[in-house]
């Protein structure tokens, strides 16, 4: 089984919210993941980044491959 750990977007009608999670490649977007790794508002100036490092540290050492946009997050909050 292939994971990823990718962004699964909340929120209202131009007003997005993104949970980081770690899902199946082949389930859709929104739908069923496996854990919430963290979150990501890039509505706040400026942006919000929460992430479970223990996690996603874990998550990565499984050999779950993070998605471009992930990966640029994971840099930022100091995990990668």
């Amino acid at each position: 089984m292939a994971v990823k750990i990718r962004l699964a977007r909340h929120g209202s009608k131009k007003a997005p919210f993104y949970r980081i999670v770690v899902a199946d490649a082949r389930s859709p977007r929104d739908g069923a993941f496996i854990e919430r790794v963290g979150t990501y508002n890039p509505r706040t100036n400026p942006s919000e980044i929460h992430v479970n490092t223990e996690k996603a540290k874990e998550w990565l050492g499984k050999g779950a491959q993070p998605t471009k946009q992930v990966k640029n997050l994971l840099k930022i909050s100091g995990v990668l």
